[in-house]
């Protein structure tokens, strides 16, 4: 144990790296049907910095961590927060809003009464919420004390567990009707019914259900780009994409789905797959991106697990794949065209994450008066979210693209999260062993309180006074909560992800509203 000790506490990389690595095993083993993921790491941390107390790395690099994770998830989620304003989502968001003030009485409460310094009862209610920017907040507000990350240690795992078996239970207790998961687009190959008369493409597609898309055409056996003065007859085929209940339709109006009438022939017309790699298309809409030399049609652009309708105000990101119809033997071409190279799928700008973190540092620095005296800041947890979330909506200015590609982002969050919550469990190891063993199942109890205190505030608000249907309600609440793996977990009780919605919503402005909370209870 001695050699242990000696060779983590000369080299904190080392102990950093192996609280990273056995903290992703670990997080990959359930725990009543939950994995933790990278939250796990912090509990390999904890147990390095047990066994090795000044094997911690500077706090700066935990600093820097917390910053990729955050800058990160505002880029990711600035376009579903902002557009949630303008719906149903700032009802979600004053709900959830309710919901961590309440726990922050809450844990204010329950510290006092079980006798924990406030920096502890700041980290139970940052892990109860998981929310590691909260957390961030805490330590800087307690000038560097252990006490938040004890805190936060011991509630984090009721934080990640506690809302799913409570979402579970709600919807066995009360038997609520699971509304059906939003279809997928599908695409159909119709037959035109023989007594068809002879019209124009643009003239069918004026006729079909909103939201369906005509790609190409058949016409005297062969397959062709669907022009929109194009005439079609009886017996021609189609190629439409839309939603499936308004391609049912159209299929019923237009005559019969014949599968392969257009697919099979591919000598004159094909259908090509390509990725976004080139800058010239970073921020440009289908309606302005540099066209080839002959003609193309976007069928559909896959962004992520995402897949999305071709239409003319739609923004290119690196790493999008289109689906293209063209000409056959033109696939060297469009290749070269749109670069097709899986390096667009982890291109980062550093120019643009550069100036977004610089920018989010410096707001995170202004001082934010209160009436009465006093005053708080976004600090450097919150400061870079808000900037993020900004330009995450806007996408592009002054010609820098601020997006990043979907699997460049998780990369980024994840390993920012990660470093972040080694480091500060590597220099907490002792202080927590020796606060759990005396005082551990108390702060365990309240953290239960405090997280019962959030999940119950939105669904029941939610269900029996708002009316929220229970997939938009479950989003809310791991959005109010928080951690990724209860909204893995409340999509696992839905069978589909359309609580996803609900959590990009919700989740940055909480967890600005945690940064804030936190600063109240340590001022």
């Amino acid at each position: 144990m001695d050699l242990l000790r000696s060779i983590l506490e000369g080299s904190p990389m080392l102990a950093l790296f192996i609280a990273i690595g056995l903290g992703y095993a670990l997080g990959q083993l359930p725990v009543l049907g939950v994995t933790f993921g990278a939250g796990a790491v912090l509990f390999s941390g904890l147990a390095i910095g047990a066994v090795a107390p000044r094997a911690a790395p500077p706090g700066l690099v935990g600093t820097l961590g917390l910053l990729m994770f955050l800058y990160g998830t505002g880029i990711q989620y600035g376009p579903q927060c902002v557009a949630g304003l303008k719906g149903p989502g700032l009802r979600w968001i004053l709900l959830a809003l309710l919901a961590v003030v309440a726990a922050l009485f809450a844990a204010q409460a329950v510290g006092g009464l079980l006798g924990l310094p406030v920096a502890m009862s700041a980290g139970m209610f940052a892990g109860a919420g998981t929310s590691t920017s909260a957390l961030q907040a805490a330590i800087t507000a307690a000038d560097g004390s252990p006490q938040p990350t004890i805190g936060y240690a011991v509630a984090y795992p009721v934080g990640v567990i506690g809302p799913i078996l409570l979402m579970g239970f709600m919807l066995r207790l009360f038997r609520l009707e699971i509304p059906a998961p939003a279809p997928a687009l599908r695409h159909a190959e119709v037959t035109l019914r023989p007594d068809m008369p002879s019209r124009t493409v643009a003239e069918i597609a004026a006729d079909l259900p909103e939201g369906v898309m005509v790609l190409a055409m058949r016409h005297e056996h062969q397959n062709a780009p669907a022009e929109p003065g194009a005439r079609l007859a009886g017996g021609d085929g189609l190629l439409i994409l839309g939603p499936p209940e308004a391609v049912d339709q159209a299929v019923h109006r237009l005559g019969e789905e014949e599968e392969g009438r257009l697919g099979k022939d591919r000598a004159a017309y094909d259908m090509v797959r390509v990725i976004v790699s080139r800058p010239a298309f970073r921020g440009r809409t289908l309606a302005t991106m540099p066209m080839p030399p002959f003609p193309i049609r976007v069928a559909q652009v896959r962004r992520g697990d995402a897949v999305m309708l071709p239409g003319p105000e739609l923004e290119l990101e690196y790493g999008d794949v289109l689906v293209l119809l063209a000409e056959s033997g033109r696939r060297p071409e469009l290749a070269a065209h749109f670069g097709d190279s899986v390096k667009g799928n982890a291109e980062l700008s550093f120019v643009s994450i550069g100036i977004g973190m610089a920018f989010g540092l410096l707001v995170g620095m202004v001082s934010i008066p209160l009436p009465g005296g006093g005053g708080f800041s976004l600090g450097v947890a919150g400061g870079p979210l808000v900037v993020a979330l900004i330009l995450g909506w806007r996408g592009s200015t002054f010609g820098i693209g601020w997006r990043m590609p979907v699997a460049a982002n998780m990369v980024l969050r994840n390993f920012g999260l990660s470093i972040f919550l080694g480091q500060v469990a590597i220099a907490s190891g002792r202080p927590f062993v020796e606060t759990v063993a005396a005082q551990g199942p108390a702060v365990l109890a309240g953290a239960a309180l405090v997280l019962a205190t959030i999940v119950l505030t939105v669904l029941l608000i939610g269900h029996f006074i708002l009316r929220i249907r229970v997939d938009d309600l479950f989003g809310v609440c791991a959005g109010a909560t928080g951690n990724p793996a209860i909204l893995a977990g409340a999509n696992r009780l839905l069978g589909s992800d359309r609580a996803d919605v609900g959590y990009a919503i919700v989740f940055p402005t909480m967890t600005i509203a945690k940064i804030v909370a936190v600063q109240f209870l340590l001022g």
